[in-house]
Formats: C-alpha cells, structure tokens, sequence
C-alpha cells in the first residue's frame, strides 16, 4: 500500500476545490506576515540597541544665566472687554479686524 500517493492526491483535490486553495493561500500569506513581522521587530531591536544612551545629568547643557529672550508688549492694542462683562455685538466691535497692527515704532517713522 503507497500512503504517500494518497496524501499527494489529497493535496491535489483540497488544491483543486476553491475553498481549500484559498485556505492554503491564506494560510501561506499569514505565515509570511507573521514572519515579516518577527523580522522587523528583530531588525527595530537590533537598531535601537546600536544607537546612543541618553545623556546623563551631568552631560545636559547649561542654561544661560541671563534672559535669553525680550518681553515684548501686545502688539494689538488695548481692546478691552466691557467693564459689566457683556459681550460685544458684530457692529460693536467696529472695524478692528480689517487695519493693519500698528507698532510703537511705526509712529516714530512718520
């Protein structure tokens, strides 16, 4: 009796039935994927235990001792709220957000 024969027919008539050939198919694909994904995971690994430790306390620069920036005014005016706490109406707020942001600087130029 020739047992491989009848497994290789097997193969055959589950490959040749549509529903057993895709079975196989996917099966093969999640296989693949599942080892796709193994390999980068190693691969991540592998980079990441290759970079640099972060530095240390002591290694972190130095702050300035004196401000490194200028405080600078609001450059848009003095729009206040009204004092009761109301908001304003569109024809209140006038036409505030059509001009241009004048600066204290622009008036010494004129």
């Amino acid at each position: 009796m020739d047992v491989s024969d009848g497994a290789l027919n097997s193969l055959a008539v589950t490959l040749a039935d549509g529903r057993g050939a895709t079975g196989v198919v996917l099966g093969v694909i999640g296989v693949l994927l599942v080892a796709m994904l193994i390999g980068a995971f190693w691969l991540g690994k592998r980079r990441h235990d290759q970079e640099l430790p972060p530095p240390r306390p002591d290694e972190q620069p130095v702050g300035p001792d004196h401000r490194s920036h200028a405080e600078q005014a609001d450059v848009h005016g003095d729009d206040r709220f009204p004092a009761d706490g109301r908001g304003l109406s569109p024809y209140e707020l006038g036409e505030s957000g059509n001009e241009p942001i004048r600066h204290e600087d622009d008036n010494k130029r004129d």
